[in-house]
């Protein structure tokens, strides 16, 4: 009975192609809209949370000041540094920071770029690579020698395709020497590019740019498996406890958790890219709305021919199934065009985009469905109308 019904569904949409496919036109553009729409968020989510690692691996960052702004409040020393990686538990690496924006010059070539202060623990904190050359000696940080370490995107600016490892360059009014060069990150979550620096030891950003001690950014890398939250707690005691805040004084510091962020961002753009999802769905009811209409057009039409079947003996529920069958096979369809069209369009906006492509069965299986239960949904008012037709009216029909 199933079969017969479907063979019947079949032969009437092919006997109106033009009209079968207008009337499933609803119906592939909601579910191609919803599940482009999901699986371009899921690619967008999968970038950010890669951008946001490439700063580092557990990363925790402390900056002076409430929130991001310093506010007046004092910065950091280096002995800031020592103690937390002397006294808080399950640190992998703990690195000072202090940023400069600089000119920096080679030849006949210019570039503004970020001068950062630091250490080597800097490059295990931030997961960087030495591609060529080498990391600074422990000379080279004791005594603030003029080396660096280039960033890709200032190779590119000033050498082109050249290696510049042994060359030298100039920053502000002092020369430095090019020790190695870094592997590129490309941008951050924030849009930031992280090949843009020039990173030198920190003795000798603070005596040839800053002309203080100070250090205006701690990063450390935990261990993995420590609990964020308690490492965290940890700090902020022990930096209460050497800035000499008492109790009723609020931290004029403040400690971020790059996880934190990571997870804050992926439900952003989860809760941004279910809204758009819910706004292209309201494609699949008007594509049910008209299932519902061609349906009805189609009972009209086909009064005679449903009378003669009810006349020779076609029960009720088998007209009921025949006329459901069909609108089910129609939104059926149309799910799966949509589908298709949705696989072709994530392909092309995710090279265009350059965001990787994650196929969700998932939301492939739940769109088909919901399009289905569509056909169903507003199939069923046409199919009950045609089955309750009475077979002496229907058979006078013209």
């Amino acid at each position: 009975m199933f079969l017969n019904a479907f063979l019947l569904a079949l032969r009437e949409i092919r006997r109106n192609l033009m009209r079968s496919f207008l009337t499933i036109l609803g119906i592939v553009i909601g579910v191609a809209a919803v599940i482009t729409m999901v699986t371009l968020g899921h690619g967008t989510t999968q970038i950010v949370a890669g951008q946001i690692s490439s700063l580092g691996s557990n990363l925790i960052i402390m900056r002076p000041g409430q929130r991001m702004g310093l506010g007046g409040s004092p910065r950091f020393r280096l002995a800031d540094t020592e103690a937390i990686a002397n006294q808080i538990n399950g640190i992998r690496a703990v690195a000072p920071s202090v940023q400069n924006g600089a000119t920096v010059i080679m030849g006949g070539k210019n570039w503004s770029s970020t001068v950062n202060g630091t250490t080597n623990s800097f490059f295990a904190v931030g997961n960087w690579e030495i591609v060529s050359g080498r990391k600074f000696s422990d000379d080279d940080e004791k005594s603030g020698r003029a080396v660096c370490v280039l960033g890709e995107t200032v190779r590119q600016k000033l050498f082109g395709s050249a290696n510049p490892v042994g060359s030298s360059l100039r920053v502000k009014n002092f020369s430095c020497e090019i020790i190695g060069l870094l592997e590129s990150k490309g941008q951050s979550a924030m849009g930031m590019d992280q090949d843009d620096v020039v990173v030198m030891p920190i003795r000798t950003v603070q005596r040839r740019l800053t002309g203080d001690n100070d250090v205006t950014v701690i990063l450390l890398s935990m261990k993995d498996g420590m609990d964020a939250d308690q490492v965290m707690m940890q700090m902020r005691r022990l930096m209460r406890e050497r800035r000499k805040l008492s109790e009723n004084e609020e931290d004029n510091f403040n400690i971020l958790d790059t996880k934190q962020i990571a997870q804050t961002l992926s439900v952003t753009i989860g809760t941004i890219t279910n809204l758009l999802a819910a706004v292209a769905a309201v494609s699949l009811l008007v594509g049910g709305i008209g299932i519902m209409n061609i349906m009805l057009v189609s009972v009209t039409e086909r009064t005679r021919e449903i009378g003669i079947r009810l006349a020779i003996g076609a029960l009720e529920h088998e007209v009921l199934l025949q006329f459901l069958t069909e609108a089910v096979a129609l939104s059926a369809f149309g799910g799966l065009v949509g589908i298709v069209l949705a696989f072709v369009t994530c392909l092309a906006l995710s090279a265009l985009m350059q965001m990787p492509f994650i196929f969700d069965l998932g939301i492939n299986l739940l769109a088909f469905t919901f399009s289905a239960m569509i056909g169903v949904l507003f199939g069923y008012m046409p199919a009950r109308r045609a089955a309750s037709l009475d077979p002496i009216k229907a058979l006078r029909h013209e």
